[in-house]
């Protein structure tokens, strides 16, 4: 079984116990796949603050051939992303692919696949990466970032 099958089947689990699935007490795999869930959801809704809260700084993201290093929210927010990719075509994007290759009790690596995709859901691209996903001040978040997307 892979790490997303257990993944649903766990969530189903709890879902029909009625036990809240993202608990203060979660997992660090879970936390850290929920702090995924929250990064798309914010990036698809181009919600730059939601977006800036599911990271840690400083942030660090490897693209496109460079490096980036965001030492707070505010250096982040400024970095405007969405007007290149709209006129790439882009329209949203989604997990097609998430498995945690490592994790301590305060960070999680998790190789992931996501795929973007046009105003009329087609795909336009799909990309491998790897978040690291860290718990500080007992809250997680994304410290670190790589992909292969353009």
């Amino acid at each position: 079984m892979t790490f997303n099958t257990l993944n649903y089947q766990m969530i189903l689990m709890l879902l029909l116990t009625g036990i809240p699935i993202w608990a203060s007490g979660d997992e660090p795999e879970t936390a850290a796949i929920k702090v995924l869930d929250q990064f798309m959801t914010a990036f698809n809704a181009r919600d730059t603050e939601a977006w800036s809260d599911t990271l840690h700084y400083p942030h660090v993201r490897f693209a496109s051939q460079t490096v980036k290093v965001y030492p707070d929210p505010a250096s982040f927010k400024r970095t405007l992303r969405f007007p290149s990719l709209i006129e790439s075509g882009w329209h949203h994007s989604a997990w097609t692919q998430r498995s945690v290759t490592m994790a301590s009790p305060e960070k999680v690596h998790i190789e992931t696949e996501f795929e973007r995709f046009n105003d009329q859901n087609e795909s336009i691209g799909r990309f491998q990466s790897l978040y690291i996903v860290t718990k500080m001040n007992g809250n997680w978040g994304i410290q670190a970032r790589s992909s292969l997307a353009p």
